[in-house]
């Protein structure tokens, strides 16, 4: 479904244009990311594990994680082009990429673009990945492999969709989906409502694949908006771990069956939001 342009006209500003904050950002991607560690999921029963018991998995979830630090078929790697470290994430074992710290208060730059390959059990479906936020708990709290969280959904034609992990929940303005079905869409105009389930951007902001895209995540306490290649398309209010207050967390990228590259990963602290973006979370 093409999602529609809502804010553009409500708001009344140029997209193109974003934001610059005077502080240098900090680099979080090297070439042996030292700032990072890996927890490998269930693999699906199609992958074969080197040295393993073969899995008898179908869904990729239900079964035993390869876990923290084992990584045997390097889902996660570093290439170089040119002088860049690029992160490649094979897709080939549902996983995450973690960060070792936990942060608050900051905002969050990134560049993605598709491979080609794609795995069971996503092997009909749209390429698949995500940036995980407020990362908090044990590893393998949502389907085997993934924290607690709250996620900017990563997905071809879906970038900034947004997606609740295993019991968090957030205040959107969102509307009915005007296909008539599926989630409801984001809309700054909207009513709030609390919502533990999905909700979609209020733009379609991809570029073709192949493209490198800049996916922002500006998160300020329990507030975040999310900006995709330039267009604000989705913004939460009063996240919440079981009715706690959620402001910080760790910080997770998602193979989720698809081959992805990123690259330029940064952060820098946020002491507040944009004006044209402190709009879309005031009360």
């Amino acid at each position: 479904m093409k999602k529609p342009l809502i804010y553009t006209t409500i708001l009344g500003f140029s997209t193109l244009t974003l934001f610059a904050q005077e502080e240098a950002a900090r680099p979080l991607l090297d070439d042996s990311l030292s700032q990072w560690e890996v927890f490998i999921g269930v693999p699906h029963e199609s992958v074969e594990v080197p040295g393993g018991e073969k899995s008898t998995s179908k869904d990729g979830m239900n079964g035993v994680p390869l876990g923290l630090g084992n990584d045997p078929l390097k889902v996660f790697t570093t290439i170089k082009e040119g002088d860049e470290t690029v992160l490649h994430v094979s897709g080939q074992i549902y996983g995450a990429l973690s960060s070792k710290e936990e942060f608050e208060n900051y905002h969050l730059s990134l560049q993605m673009k598709w491979g080609e390959k794609k795995w069971e059990p996503r092997l009909n479906q749209r390429r698949d990945s995500g940036l995980l936020f407020h990362a908090t708990g044990k590893h393998a709290s949502f389907w085997n492999v993934w924290m607690s969280s709250l996620e900017c959904q990563i997905q071809e034609h879906d970038c900034g969709d947004f997606i609740p992990l295993a019991g968090t929940k957030a205040t959107i303005r969102a509307v009915p989906n005007p296909a008539g079905k599926g989630p409801h869409v984001y809309d700054p105009t909207a009513v709030p409502r609390e919502t533990s389930g999905y909700t979609a951007a209020s733009t379609d902001a991809d570029k073709p694949n192949g493209e490198w895209n800049t996916i922002e995540l500006y998160v300020l306490g329990d507030d975040a908006v999310f900006v995709v290649n330039g267009i604000p398309n989705m913004a939460l209010t009063n996240a919440k771990m079981k009715d706690q207050p959620l402001t910080k967390g760790k910080l997770q990228i998602q193979s989720e069956a698809a081959e992805v590259f990123y690259k330029n990963i940064t952060i820098k602290p946020l002491t507040e939001f944009p004006e044209k973006l402190a709009a879309l979370v005031a009360e």
